[in-house]
């Protein structure tokens, strides 16, 4: 991937900018992974770094291959939008110095748009310090896949098997679940009914302010078996 020619295909980040629900939700599950030195790839506009970066890490590198969402990454931190640990590199895996080492390498919602998914997450490991953490948050079950994945430029859903079949195997699986079980009744309404390839503002209103506080409550007494999203975490 040329840093140069890079553009990112979709243009759902502003829609879930204010998902703050849903990041919370993902805060308080993940809270144990954002500590130290984090590498959060393919960072955005800053919506998710908000919510999970708290200013407690040493550090937390965005790095983003997107120029336009660079340079917006890059305006929230020198006006002190975003926590003061965190700094920004513009390019992907490649651009990193092969000494760069962090406690934690995230993915959220971002393993999809990347085609050779499993060279990525072998070349993330290589950056992970010893009982470092790999984390990935990614939209499940291919079944579902719908214009909207299509028009954001997803390569494709996860399972539970398909997701651990491209991490590698010297890294140790510590949770691997299914989240938003009532988000996942939606995304199966839109495939089979409504067919949008994108949502509006106020759906994804709805969905924050309603469905994701119902899922936090239905999610654990599910087990963490249903839901449209996957988040598996590893370790070093």
């Amino acid at each position: 991937m040329k840093l140069q020619t890079y553009e990112y295909a979709g243009s759902e980040l502003e829609l879930f900018a204010d998902a703050l629900n849903w990041k919370a939700y993902l805060q308080k599950l993940l809270r144990k992974c954002f500590q130290g030195e984090v590498l959060e790839v393919g960072a955005g506009i800053g919506g998710t770094t908000r919510i999970l970066c708290d200013g407690s890490q040493n550090r937390w590198v965005c790095l983003e291959p997107d120029a336009d969402m660079a340079c917006t990454l890059s305006s929230l931190i020198e006006r002190g939008e975003l926590p003061a640990c965190c700094e920004l590199i513009v390019g992907t895996l490649s651009n990193l110095a092969p000494q760069d080492k962090y406690d934690s390498v995230i993915y959220i919602d971002v393993i999809e748009h990347i085609e050779n998914d499993g060279e990525e997450l072998k070349t993330a490991a290589s950056f992970l310090k010893d009982y470092g953490f790999l984390v990935v948050l990614a939209p499940a079950h291919q079944w579902l896949f719908s214009p909207f994945d299509r028009v954001i430029g997803h390569f494709r859903r996860y399972d539970r098997k398909t997701l651990s079949e491209i991490v590698p195997e010297t890294l140790r699986c510590v949770e691997l679940k299914y989240l938003d079980s009532v988000g996942l009744l939606a995304s199966l309404g839109n495939k089979i009914f409504l067919q949008r390839e994108m949502p509006t503002r106020r759906h994804i209103r709805l969905w924050d302010t309603r469905m994701v506080l119902l899922s936090r409550m239905l999610d654990p007494l599910l087990g963490y078996r249903v839901g449209k999203s996957i988040l598996g975490i590893w370790k070093k």
